[in-house]
């Protein structure tokens, strides 16, 4: 029993030394002493996003301390890493890939200003990383540029192990009080009704609730979204994949893109921030990926002047490129949004179009 006992504690004491973080420490001493811990959070509540038999569409029940895997946009060897690494060092030595990071200017970068404490920016602000040593709560960032009228549309990577509590990408208004929770660990995207989060989990939060959104997201994701304060929609990607309408209604309010954390040695980087006013021009640019959807580049199958080409990749390069076909969920069941994605957004442009 007592040689049980040191490789049980052995192993919990080999997530401490890793850096895993304070929040899998109690999911460590569980496991040491033969408690069934893997349904709470280190916070003591119960863990929705494992358990709950009402989101079972989720994928099978999987301890948050453990990262999430194969959910990456690209085969790159450094997406495909074991969980847990041996060292701290190891950690550090695994290189960024760089896949799908193609663009070279961006409309917002993070904002330094406006960050919990426990965040440090890096790549020229693009790169938010949380909780540098250990985690004791939510750290979150804001952009430094109000989206203000007009589309809007940026992508996020995650470029580290995604676990823990909550790992989220957003938007939320000034209101949002990113620091709030700094010694708890929670979804704080969406926890008011000045913010919506989609958390890595699968899970769409806002004003407190949480409804079945997609599939998980894990390291080496690409999270797109696409603000249309015109028609007043919030529409998420996944890999380049449209999932689905996330929110309407949301004309004449402002908001900033939003990212919050729970897990230590976390990271996220914003690799595409795009622009443009909802001009004649956008709608149709908008309207012919619609008809093209299965081409990477609608330009390139285009018969217009190069010259053109080139203007219109400048400018609106983005929506000719955006994939709205939908994405499917790795998972079985199928209570996914992801249907709705054209067909909301497609019939709210029709309707406003018509009044204009």
């Amino acid at each position: 029993n007592s040689l049980a006992r040191r490789t049980r504690s052995s192993r919990a004491w080999h997530f401490v030394l890793s850096g895993v973080r304070r929040e899998a420490d109690s999911r460590a001493i569980a496991l040491a002493t033969g408690t069934r811990g893997w349904g709470y959070d280190s916070d003591g509540q119960h863990s929705d996003s494992d358990s709950e038999p009402e989101f079972s569409s989720l994928s099978p029940s999987i301890p948050s301390a453990i990262p999430v895997t194969g959910e990456s946009y690209c085969n790159c060897e450094s997406q495909s890493e074991a969980p847990y690494f041996s060292s701290l060092h190891a950690l550090h030595r695994v290189k960024d890939c760089q896949c799908g990071e193609e663009d070279e200017y961006f409309d917002w970068v993070w904002d330094d200003l406006n960050k919990s404490t426990a965040t440090l920016l890096t790549c020229d602000n693009r790169k938010v990383n949380f909780h540098m040593e250990y985690s004791c709560g939510t750290a979150a960032i804001r952009g430094n540029k109000e989206l203000a009228d007009g589309q809007h549309f940026w992508e996020i990577k995650m470029t580290s192990p995604v676990y823990g509590t909550d790992m989220m990408v957003g938007i939320g208004t000034s209101d949002v009080n990113l620091d709030k929770y700094r010694h708890t660990f929670c979804s704080l995207l969406g926890k008011d009704e000045d913010s919506w989060g989609l958390s890595y989990t699968g899970l769409l939060h806002h004003k407190g609730d949480k409804t079945n959104f997609s599939s998980r997201f894990g390291q080496g994701s690409i999270i797109g979204l696409h603000l249309d304060t015109w028609h007043g929609t919030l529409t998420f990607f996944k890999n380049r994949k449209c999932i689905g309408v996330a929110a309407t209604k949301l004309q004449n309010k402002k908001f900033y893109p939003m990212v919050c954390s729970t897990a230590a040695k976390s990271s996220m980087k914003v690799i595409r921030s795009c622009a443009s006013c909802t001009s004649l021009q956008y709608l149709c640019c908008y309207r012919l990926r619609q008809l093209l959807p299965d081409y990477v580049d609608t330009l390139e199958v285009l018969p217009l002047p190069p010259g053109l080409k080139q203007v219109l990749h400048n400018k609106l390069g983005w929506v000719l490129s955006m994939n709205y076909s939908t994405s499917k969920p790795s998972s079985s069941s199928g209570s996914d949004s992801d249907s709705s994605c054209g067909s909301d957004a497609e019939a709210c442009q029709r309707k406003r179009c018509r009044r204009t």
